[in-house]
């Protein structure tokens, strides 16, 4: 069965040279020209993947992002940013983007991130999570794998698709000392980034969710120069 990749952008020369790019490689594909369209096409067509421009008319890329990733759609999703948008290429990363392209891209580049992509997606769905099906307890927090859903003195946590796979990340390595730069490499796909401040700042939302006390973790611990550690050991909770 053909991969489906669904393409949010605007720009017909962009398209018209992505067309004949995921033609040639036997991807199934369909085209959205704003945010809105992208929305309902993810909704009826279930993709394996977007490419999503940020600058869309009626709702931006990052806007989609944030909804699918907020409503746990959890397709890899690549970014398409302009040359030196620092900022939106951040931003896109912290709303649950898992790559970016710059403008002007080389195809080449695009078709290897995009395999890229679907390789991740497709062992992390082989590997599953820590025991599906199961439920974990952090003293007041419950964590549900099966479900999706955290938690906390019995009021379910908000958490965004990105949040809840760093808290799966940390319930498969207890006790072991995770630096910024895995974390970027394992969860958001990068060997290399600008900025480890993506990952304090999911850490510090994530505390919020399954912490008692945020500011005086029990479970996630800074590991000051280096990175975190999950402090649990499960058969004593």
């Amino acid at each position: 069965m053909k991969r489906k990749i669904l393409i949010v952008e605007d720009d017909e020369s962009i398209l018209f040279g992505l067309r004949e790019a995921l033609k040639r490689e036997g991807y199934a594909f369909q085209e959205a020209r704003d945010g809105e369209q992208g929305y309902h096409l993810v909704k009826s067509w279930h993709p394996d993947l977007i490419l999503l421009d940020i600058m869309l008319p009626h709702m931006s890329g990052l806007e989609l992002c944030k909804r699918l990733r907020d409503e746990k759609f959890a397709v890899p999703i690549i970014m398409l940013t302009a040359r030196g948008a620092e900022t939106d290429k951040v931003l896109g990363l912290e709303l649950g983007a898992d790559d970016y392209v710059t403008k002007p891209f080389g195809i080449r580049e695009l078709l290897a991130r995009i395999k890229a992509q679907l390789r991740r997606n497709d062992l992390a769905q082989r590997e599953g999570t820590v025991d599906p099906g199961r439920k974990v307890s952090l003293g007041e927090v419950e964590i549900d794998l099966k479900r999706l859903e955290v938690k906390k003195r019995g009021e379910v946590q908000n958490l965004t698709n990105r949040e809840f796979q760093l808290l799966v990340y940390f319930l498969r390595h207890p006790n072991e000392v995770l630096s910024r730069e895995r974390l970027l490499n394992d969860i958001w796909g990068y060997n290399v980034y600008p900025t480890t401040r993506t990952v304090d700042n999911h850490v510090m939302r994530l505390r919020k969710h399954i912490e008692s006390d945020p500011e005086n973790p029990r479970y996630i611990k800074t590991v000051h120069g280096v990175g975190y550690l999950f402090e649990w050991t499960p058969e004593r909770e």
